[in-house]
C-alpha cells in the first residue's frame, strides 16, 4: 500500500473515529442517567487507563508496525487464541458502531429536514432513521474505497468545522448557563454506588474509543512514530472537548432533561441556549461528525480484515486490494454487514434505546481488547525493567495496571449483568439482553478462531512469542 500518510493525518482519521461531537451530544446524556452530575470527573477517570492503553500501542508499533495491530500484537506476545479475539472484536465493535451511527445519521437528516419544514419522518424511530442512514452508509463506502488519502481530506474539513463549532457553543454554554456549577462534579467519591461507576466507565471507555485508528493504518504512514503522534494527540484532544462538553451541557441543563433527550441532546442543547437559525448549526456539525465517523470506522477496520487475511486467518477475499492499494472488497462488505445489522435493530424500538444498547456492547468489547493490548505490552518489554527501567515503567508497569484496570472493569461490570435479572427481555434494563451481544461476539471469535487454525491451518497459530 503506498505510504502517503503523515502525522495530522493520523490525528484527522483518529479524531474522526473518536467522534467527539457524536460522543458530547448523544453520549453525554446517556452518562448523565448512569452517574447524575459526575459526568465530568467520570470522563476524566476513564482518560488514565487510556494513557497507558496508547503508550502501549505506541511501544508495540515503534517494534513492529503492522496494521493488525493488537491482533498481531497480542497474537506474536500472548498467544493466537487471545491475538485472533483482539482483531475478532474491534471487527465486530466497528460493525456495530456502524450500525448504530447509521441510525444516528438518518435522525439527524430526519431533524434537519424538520427544520426546513419538511415533516413526516420521527426522528426517534430506530426503524425510520436506520433506512434514511443507509443512503449515508453507501455514500461514504463509495469515498471509503477511493482510497484512504482522499478520504482523510474529506475528513479533515468536517473537523474543522465541526470542532469550532463545538468549541464556540460549549464556551457560551458555560459562559451563560443557568445551572450553578458546582466542584462536586469533580468529586472522585461522589458516585451513587460500584454498580453505576463500573457501568459509566464502561461507556466513558466508549467515549475515546478509536483513537487507536492512526495505528491500522500505520502502513501506509510514511514514517511509524506518526501514527503514535496522530493518537496521542487526538486523545489529549478529546478528552479536552469531553470535559468542556460535559460541564458545558451541566450548565445548561438539568440531569432529567440531559437523560431524556438522547440522540437530540445537542439540538436541545442549542435551542436552549440561541434560537434559529443559529440553533441548527450544531446540528450540522453533528451530522458531518456521524458522518466522519462512519467513513472513518470502515477504513481502519478493512485494513485490520487484511492483515487477518493476510495470515490467513480470514479468507483471500479480505486482502484484495484495488488499483489505488486500498482494500475495496473488504471495505464494501464491512458496510454491508453493518447495514444488515442495522436492519436488525428493528427490534428496538425507539433510537434512544438502541444508542444505549449498541454502547453497552461496544464499551464491554472495546476493554477487553485494549487491556490485551496492553497487557501484550507489559510481557514482551519485561526484560527493560532490568535493562532500563525508565523504558520499563513506560512499556511495562503502566501498560499493565492500565490493561489490568479495563480487563477487571469488564469482568466486573459482565458479573453484575448476569445477576441482574431473572431472565432474558429486550430491553436496555435487562442484564442478560446487555450481556448477550458481547458475549455472541467472543464466543462467534472463538469459532472463527478454530476454523483459522483447523480448516484454514493459518500459519497465525504457529507463531513464537516474542519478547525484548
Amino acid at each position: 500500500m503506498p505510504k502517503s500518510l503523515g502525522v495530522i493525518d493520523g490525528v484527522v482519521i483518529a479524531a474522526s473515529s473518536t467522534a467527539a461531537t457524536t460522543s458530547i451530544a448523544i453520549g453525554t446524556g446517556v452518562l448523565a442517567a448512569t452517574v447524575g452530575r459526575q459526568v465530568p470527573i467520570l470522563l476524566v477517570l476513564a482518560f488514565l487507563p487510556m494513557i497507558g492503553i496508547a503508550g502501549a500501542y505506541a511501544r508495540l508499533n515503534r517494534s513492529e508496525p503492522d496494521c493488525g495491530a493488537g491482533y498481531t500484537w497480542v497474537g506474536r506476545t500472548l498467544g493466537p487464541w487471545l491475538g485472533f479475539l483482539a482483531g475478532w472484536i474491534p471487527v465486530a465493535g466497528t460493525v456495530i458502531f456502524l450500525a448504530y451511527t447509521t441510525a444516528i445519521c438518518g435522525s439527524l437528516l430526519i431533524q434537519t429536514a424538520g427544520k426546513v419544514g419538511l415533516h413526516g419522518l420521527d426522528p426517534d424511530s430506530t426503524a425510520q432513521c436506520t433506512l434514511v442512514g443507509l443512503v449515508v452508509l453507501v455514500a461514504v463506502t463509495w469515498t471509503a474505497i477511493r482510497g484512504v488519502a482522499h478520504a482523510v481530506t474529506f475528513q479533515k474539513y468536517l473537523l474543522i468545522f465541526e470542532y469550532a463549532v463545538l468549541i464556540v457553543f460549549c464556551g457560551w454554554g458555560m459562559i451563560v448557563g443557568d445551572q450553578p456549577f458546582s466542584l462536586s462534579w469533580l468529586n472522585t467519591f461522589a458516585f451513587d454506588s460500584l454498580s453505576g461507576l463500573a457501568q459509566g466507565l464502561v461507556l466513558a471507555v466508549f467515549f475515546y474509543w478509536g483513537w487507536d485508528s492512526a495505528f491500522n493504518v500505520t502502513e501506509e504512514t510514511r514514517n511509524p512514530e506518526d501514527a503514535s503522534r496522530g493518537g496521542f494527540i487526538a486523545l489529549f484532544t478529546m478528552l479536552g472537548l469531553f470535559v468542556l462538553g460535559s460541564i458545558a451541557f451541566q450548565r445548561v441543563l438539568p440531569t432529567e432533561e440531559l437523560a431524556e433527550n438522547g440522540a437530540q441532546g445537542l439540538s436541545y442543547f442549542a435551542a436552549k441556549l440561541v434560537g434559529e437559525p443559529w440553533a441548527s448549526v450544531p446540528l450540522l456539525a453533528l451530522m458531518f461528525s456521524a458522518i466522519a465517523s462512519v467513513q472513518s470506522g470502515v477504513i481502519p477496520t478493512a485494513r485490520l480484515t487484511l492483515a487477518m487475511s493476510r495470515d490467513k486467518t480470514l479468507g483471500p477475499f479480505w486482502a484484495r486490494l484495488s488499483k489505488r492499494g486500498a482494500p475495496a472488497a473488504g471495505t464494501v462488505v464491512i458496510a454491508v454487514i453493518a447495514g444488515f445489522v442495522a436492519l436488525l435493530e428493528f427490534a428496538i424500538p425507539t433510537l434512544n434505546q438502541a444508542i444505549l444498547a449498541a454502547v453497552n456492547t461496544i464499551g464491554l468489547l472495546v476493554a477487553v481488547y485494549y487491556g490485551l493490548t496492553a497487557i501484550a505490552s507489559a510481557v514482551r518489554f519485561r526484560g527493560l525493567l532490568r535493562t532500563n527501567p525508565t523504558e520499563g515503567l513506560r512499556a511495562v508497569v503502566i501498560p499493565l495496571l492500565s490493561g489490568t484496570a479495563l480487563l477487571a472493569l469488564g469482568i466486573y461490570l459482565a458479573l453484575y449483568y448476569a445477576t441482574l435479572s431473572d431472565s432474558f427481555a429486550i430491553s436496555v434494563e435487562n442484564g442478560w439482553f446487555n450481556l448477550a451481544a458481547p458475549a455472541l461476539i467472543v464466543l462467534l471469535g472463538i469459532g472463527a478462531a478454530a476454523m483459522a487454525k483447523w480448516r484454514r491451518r493459518s500459519p497465525y497459530f504457529a507463531r513464537v512469542e516474542e519478547t525484548v
